[in-house]
């Protein structure tokens, strides 16, 4: 097969390069290759067995059309100052600007005209003084929440707006590898697992999202792409009572908050708050089960759960951070048998194991049905667990009865976007031809990001002569 622009990935990166290109006009042949199914066949069994099954051969919340978009809380982060560091590649003034244009196509295809976190009140200005004095730093962040079901809606009405405008959609195709020839990238190999199948393009856009960042780090390495170790974060997922954070979801709706504890001073911050929301589950490669938070627009829980998460930077002679996460995971996988562990601070602190009859007699009842009462601290790196303890602690000033002893944390909360790609402003590797986006090239974190890093890449091929 024969093409102009072939997008390895339909998760918000991809999708809006291939999106901004029609909206400029261009006429090039566009390729859209996903491993998973359109939005439309995407489903997850669990709301009928209330627990994972483990679907084979990909979960169906972090693979499909728009990727872990369709099944998340649906956030878009409205603020250039969350969601990676892309505004250090291409400046910061053109991300916000870029931030408004993709908002406003969001709001095209049905998101909601409402916009949380932008009074700026007494309470919003008490909670500010107090992050202050427990050594915090709160971002200033408006959140437009989709909410996990209006998110799938939104997402396949993208989905039908790009077939019915000729963007050929390959489902269930996975990229194998990138096509070189002479130091230039000619295209990709697919397969469905029983075919191969070769797409020359003249440029090749890689938006493989988290679950890809993996794959396209061995990529860099088997073909001398140009790239670095970032960052990796290692967290949990925290649950507590909606009363302990009624304040805060009430004035921000959700509480962004950055801190450097001692004695290791890593960065340690806030993400991903889901005010009512629910914990749940997603599988990645080699059966890794992390954790995750949904929050639905109607539907509500008597919960709030939000990521705490610990930043590591590692220094050479060391360059695998997403392999060393992936371990971390496998080993609390290990002491779940397969399931995601749930542990009381309390616990934690009086050094013990939580057990399932203590979990159900307590004031905070998990929504993950079925994550298993364990001890997380086995696992955790203590360096890790350290650092989240005396954030936590730092928390409860900010938010009382943030550390209570019923306050649930479940594990492990992985990010994979440390992988950081080099590239120019124009998205252009050291491969000719190549260009890298999203959340697996390391620059982007989160819905809104990865969909703007796409519309600047859609805009640079739309430039192009056809």
């Amino acid at each position: 097969m024969k093409t102009d622009v072939v997008i390895i990935g339909a998760g918000p990166a991809g999708i809006f390069t291939a999106l901004e290109m029609l909206r400029r006009g261009s006429k090039k042949k566009i390729v859209l290759v996903e491993k998973g199914a359109a939005i439309e066949n995407r489903r997850c069994p669990k709301n009928k067995t209330q627990k994972c099954i483990n679907c084979k051969p990909y979960c169906h919340i972090t693979t499909g059309f728009s990727g872990a978009g369709a099944f998340s809380d649906g956030k878009l982060s409205l603020s250039c100052e969350v969601g990676g560091d892309l505004p250090d590649l291409v400046g910061a003034d053109l991300v916000q600007d870029t931030i408004a244009y993709t908002d406003k196509i969001y709001l095209e295809f049905g998101a909601d005209t409402h916009v949380e976190g932008i009074t700026d009140g007494d309470e919003i200005r008490a909670i500010r003084k107090r992050a202050i004095a427990a050594g915090l730093k709160l971002v200033d962040c408006p959140i437009r929440h989709m909410g996990t079901e209006k998110a799938q809606g939104i997402y396949q009405a993208i989905e039908h707006y790009l077939a019915d405008n000729g963007v050929e959609l390959l489902f269930g195709m996975e990229c194998t590898n990138i096509i070189l020839q002479d130091s230039v990238c000619k295209g990709v190999l697919l397969s469905d697992g029983r075919q191969e199948l070769e797409i020359y393009a003249e440029e090749t856009v890689i938006a493989a999202g988290r679950r890809g960042a993996d794959w396209l780090e061995k990529v860099c390495s088997e073909h001398h792409i140009a790239h670095q170790s970032g960052t990796v974060d290692v967290g949990v997922r925290v649950e507590v009572r909606n009363e302990v954070m009624e304040t805060v979801n009430r004035a921000l709706y959700e509480s962004k908050l950055i801190g450097y504890p001692k004695p290791f001073k890593n960065k340690v911050r806030t993400f991903c708050q889901n005010p009512g929301g629910f914990v749940s589950q997603e599988n990645y490669d080699n059966d890794l089960a992390v954790v995750n938070g949904h929050s639905f627009k109607e539907f509500k829980s008597d919960n709030t759960n939000l990521a705490i998460l610990c930043s590591h930077n590692f220094n050479e002679p060391f360059n695998q951070p997403i392999a060393f996460a992936q371990k971390v995971g496998e080993l609390t996988n290990m002491l779940g048998a397969g399931h995601i562990l749930v542990q009381r601070y309390g616990d934690i602190l009086d050094g013990k194991r939580t057990w399932a009859k203590e979990l159900a007699r307590s004031n905070v009842r998990p929504t993950l049905p079925d994550a298993v009462a364990g001890d997380i601290t086995s696992a955790m790196p203590y360096r890790s667990m350290l650092n989240i303890i005396n954030f936590i602690q730092a928390m409860d000033l900010v938010v009382p009865g943030f550390a209570a002893p019923e306050t649930l944390l479940y594990s492990p909360e992985l990010k994979f976007y440390s992988n950081r790609i080099k590239m120019d402003t124009r998205f252009n590797t050291n491969v000719q031809g190549l260009h890298c986006l999203g959340d697996s090239s390391g620059w982007t974190r989160g819905l809104m990001m990865a969909s703007v890093m796409g519309v600047l890449m859609g805009r640079e091929l739309a430039s192009k002569k056809d």
